[in-house]
């Protein structure tokens, strides 16, 4: 019998599963955290164990300085899983910024001899893609405006414009993720031995499904994709679909223990 993965500051179980079949480890999008993941870990289906990153500098890591470097978290979070010795069937989900730091923790477990059953890639360009924007570098304004054209309600980040101690608090962590996305470099290296499938929606700005599509050439394994309707969070809005597509495609990945 394999580990199955325990809180750290890093590392926050969402839903334990006696005897899981799987064990998922979720990915926060830029600004986000382990909260993110609640509805989706509350709807998968049974068998699947569900953990989620907290990445320092939000909520209970808001005193620990965020790290705006993509390489850097995937090194982190991959010392904490490896940490606790061979985890049974683990796949990995990440959405935007949380894909690429997936992909990266993936390559890290792999090379390590920690097999990755699926990674799930969610509306994210392929890793060779080069970020254009520089937003990391521009005003809170610019900021909170890409926040807004994101969000699947722009009005509840335009509170960010009226209640400056809140942006005070938020902001950071939101510019670091965003230049942790926007410096990014792929580096050359063997595709993963584990699955990967990809979801995307109809309307993100951010991602085309043929960007998404590439993702295939950085796995010698099995590939999966689904397209949702929506725009950049339409997780938010098909939790259910989302998390019925996640537990088929497990079913059918099975994977080394």
């Amino acid at each position: 019998m394999g580990a199955t993965i325990v809180a750290t500051d890093w590392l926050r179980v969402l839903r334990p599963e006696a005897g899981a079949l799987h064990q998922m480890l979720c990915f926060p999008p830029g600004g986000g955290t382990v909260s993110a993941y609640r509805s989706l870990a509350a709807k998968l289906g049974a068998g699947v164990a569900v953990a989620a990153v907290q990445y320092p500098g939000r909520q209970d890591r808001l005193s620990e300085p965020a790290i705006g470097d993509i390489g850097t978290l995937a090194d982190r979070i991959a010392a904490q899983v490896l940490g606790q010795g061979r985890v049974e069937r683990l796949s990995l989900f990440g959405h935007s910024m949380g894909a690429t730091v997936a992909f990266e923790t993936a390559r890290r477990l792999e090379r390590a001899g920690q097999p990755v059953t699926t990674l799930f890639v969610s509306g994210r360009p392929a890793p060779t893609f080069i970020e254009p924007s520089r937003l990391h570098l521009a005003s809170d304004d610019a900021l909170i405006g890409d926040l807004e054209r994101l969000a699947n309600d722009p009005a509840s980040v335009a509170i960010l414009r009226d209640e400056p101690s809140l942006a005070e608090l938020v902001l950071p962590a939101v510019r670091s993720d965003y230049q942790a996305v926007e410096t990014y470099v792929y580096r050359d290296g063997d595709p993963l031995v584990g699955n990967i499938a990809v979801l995307v929606s109809t309307e993100d700005p951010t991602v085309t499904p043929q960007q998404a599509s590439q993702w295939r050439e950085h796995t010698r394994a099995g590939f999966a994709d689904a397209v949702f309707p929506g725009g950049h969070f339409y997780l938010d809005e098909h939790v259910a679909d989302v998390a019925e597509f996640i537990t088929a495609t497990l079913a059918r990945a099975g994977g080394p223990a």
